[in-house]
């Protein structure tokens, strides 16, 4: 088959639900929502374009599930029904044309900065390396009485996303949020039934998935996004990453998202060697996680989402035909050029624009933080109405991106009342 017929074959779940494409917009934060993090009409109008762009599977960036935790300015924060309309506007509008519009949560941890937080809180007061220290505090350890009240706001997120006609949520277990911190013995030195094995580090996402799925119906889908491994020395590996997936597995999860890395080592966002840059053959093949997802197809039979890396429709076919993945993962594509995946579909060839941002600026390049703030400044164009930019100018695209974020972390302070 050619590309095209390739990627148009549908994925059924096994849950009986069917993703019309194996095209899947993977998670952005797009920070959308307003400075008291309640949903806009902006959120459909950008979700809406990606519906009418081809994409078969959407999920959204990081909802998340209290309000005295979140991870940046504008996030959106799931905990009541005040926001039910605007809610069910965002999931008509994105479950256009046949699209699966899951809804991300998520929990930042200790990854929530000091202009937003002064107290996070995290498995174990950890702190992060001494060159992030400036920028986020030290965490509190979380009591168990915390842990098990965190869990039930997850359940309860999900189960309005769906009674607001979501199809599906997705557990943020990567990226060093506050699930990944939980599975890393490098930011959990518990020593209670929430850390220490392999086993009891994996509880709390494993009791967080059984809430969901006893707070939501039968064909409502529950996936996961989950680092294949964190990069970091005495982190989360990638055999321990494996013994989660298998467990999940075992308990009925509809798809695995794999991605890698965290704020410290973000592979996520320069290739699955991180800083060292991505390996030659991972280039060839242009997605970053391949080579974990043909591990995980070793040991078990559950839908493969890989995310990362990919540019060319020859690339995507490629992955999808080989069997190391069922959906191709696309982020920062779809961030400039929304209809892509429809242009591919049409038989068209395709070869993205995306390309490494460098700012000269040592720090920031190494952090990768341009490669999340431009790109989140597209989404936002996208959601007032406009077309994205599809490449960045350097040095004059950072001061935008410190400008916006300065003021939106004083607003919000302002607000918060500190």
């Amino acid at each position: 088959m050619n590309p095209a017929e390739l990627l148009s074959q549908p994925l059924a779940l096994q849950n009986g639900e069917v993703i019309p494409n194996r095209f899947a917009k993977s998670a952005m934060s797009e920070t959308l929502g307003t400075m008291d993090n309640r949903v806009t009409r902006d959120l459909p109008r950008l979700y809406g374009t990606w519906a009418d762009g081809g994409i078969g599977l959407s999920i959204t960036g990081n909802v998340m599930i209290d309000r005295r935790h979140i991870g940046e300015p504008g996030n959106v924060v799931l905990e009541d029904e005040r926001d039910l309309d605007l809610l069910r506007e965002w999931a008509r509008a994105g479950s256009r044309n046949g699209c699966q519009l899951w809804m991300q949560l998520n929990h930042p941890g200790k990854q929530s900065p000091k202009m937003l937080n002064k107290t996070p809180v995290s498995p174990s007061a950890v702190p992060f390396r001494k060159e992030l220290q400036a920028m986020f505090a030290t965490p509190r350890a979380l009591k168990v009485s915390e842990i098990e009240d965190i869990i039930q706001r997850f359940a309860r997120s999900a189960a309005i996303a769906e009674k607001a006609g979501f199809s599906g949520v997705q557990i943020h277990g990567a990226h060093g949020y506050l699930v990944s911190q939980f599975l890393s013995p490098h930011h959990n030195v518990r020593e209670d039934e929430w850390g220490g094995s392999p086993e009891n580090r994996m509880r709390f996402v494993v009791e967080m998935y059984k809430a969901i799925r006893a707070a939501t119906g039968e064909q409502f889908s529950v996936g996961i996004k989950l680092n294949s491994a964190d990069f970091q020395r005495g982190g989360f590996t990638e055999e321990e990453s494996l013994g989660v997936i298998e467990t999940l597995a075992d308990l009925g999860i509809d798809l695995v998202e794999i991605s890698g890395g965290n704020y410290e080592n973000p592979a996520m966002a320069k290739g699955a060697k991180g800083a060292n840059g991505a390996k030659a053959s991972t280039v060839a093949r242009e997605a970053y996680f391949l080579e974990f997802a043909e591990k995980v197809r070793k040991r078990v039979n559950v839908p493969l989402m890989v995310t990362g890396g990919f540019r060319t429709e020859s690339g995507m076919a490629e992955a999808v035909a080989s069997g190391a993945t069922d959906l191709v993962g696309l982020a920062r594509p779809l961030a400039v050029e929304p209809d892509f995946p429809k242009r591919i579909l049409a038989g068209q060839t395709f070869t993205s624009s995306v390309k490494p941002i460098r700012t000269g600026i040592r720090v920031i390049d190494d952090m990768a933080l341009m490669e999340v703030s431009w790109y989140t400044r597209q989404l936002g164009r996208m959601g007032k109405g406009k077309a994205p930019k599809k490449h960045d100018r350097g040095v004059l695209s950072l001061m935008e991106v410190l400008a916006v974020m300065t003021s939106r972390g004083v607003r919000t302070r302002l607000r918060a009342g500190e």
